[in-house]
């Protein structure tokens, strides 16, 4: 038996840091979307276990134990030995969760193919505070420290294009360089979802500033992005990668189209958000 999952790309259509706790985790307040990307995870039982990592961003993400999918594997009980290809699409250290994505779908995977249940949310936070986001896969506000999901029942139609320059940028480094750790919360949700769009321009992403200060093409991204009078634009997580929502599919079709051909070095993908 083979099973295949998708990992799609987690997007944080806005994400506010509430606080540090004394353990040097934040306390967050995110609502996330999904946007498949192409990447998925191959899992089938073998002698042992193993990962191979294919597609287009594969030679920047070199096979080590410390691979997400390897950790997540090993989280089954000894036996549970497993041949696991990753299709890798998303650059490395981006802000939009490809690991933790990775991870989750690996899980999921590892739990269908053995019959076994998965593990709990704390063991899924030692992988990475986004992999219990990336579970499901579908809209959610993610808070806490990751660990507490709460399901939308659907976002209004949106097309989402994502650009990332070629840059990694280290997550820790963001949340050490920003200044303030205890920032408002959302606003409270839209009773009607055809709101959203709206509602989303009003709130923020507290990691944005430090991250321009630490990658100042972040700056260039927006810039371009902001060109095709999205929605709203804003950075993913961490950074690098920036995102735009557009109404239409051509609209966010054309902004990534024309993303790339003006700069052909950087990662850019167009398409719906995973609604439900």
């Amino acid at each position: 038996m083979t099973i295949r999952l998708n990992a799609p790309a987690k997007i944080n259509l806005c994400l506010h840091v509430l606080a540090l706790r004394p353990d040097g985790r934040h306390v967050l307040d995110s609502l996330v979307a999904f946007l498949d990307c192409g990447e998925w995870v191959e899992l089938r039982r073998a002698a042992k276990t193993s990962l191979q990592i294919i597609g287009p961003q594969s030679a920047n993400l070199p096979v080590s134990a410390n691979n997400l999918v390897l950790r997540a594997a090993g989280l089954f009980p000894a036996g549970c030995d497993t041949e696991i290809t990753l299709h890798k699409t998303m650059p490395i250290a981006s802000g939009i969760g490809g690991g933790s994505a990775d991870a989750a779908a690996t899980l999921n995977g590892m739990a269908q193919l053995w019959d076994l249940p998965l593990p709990d949310v704390t063991t899924q936070l030692d992988l990475g505070a986004d992999v219990p986001v990336c579970m499901q896969s579908r809209p959610v506000v993610m808070q806490g420290i990751g660990e507490i999901i709460s399901l939308l029942p659907k976002l209004p139609p949106l097309f989402a294009c994502l650009v990332n320059p070629a840059c990694a940028v280290s997550t820790v480094l963001i949340f050490n360089q920003l200044v303030s750790k205890a920032n408002p919360a959302m606003d409270a949700l839209p009773g009607d979802i055809l709101q959203i769009p709206d509602w989303l321009a009003q709130q923020r992403n507290d990691l944005q500033a430090p991250a321009i200060l630490a990658e100042p093409m972040v700056t260039s991204v927006l810039t371009e992005l902001r060109a095709h009078a999205p929605i709203v634009s804003r950075m993913s997580g961490s950074g690098a990668t920036c995102f735009a929502l557009f109404k239409s599919l051509e609209a966010a079709q054309f902004c990534a189209q024309t993303t790339q051909a003006a700069h052909p070095n950087w990662w850019t993908v167009s398409g719906p958000l995973l609604a439900s």
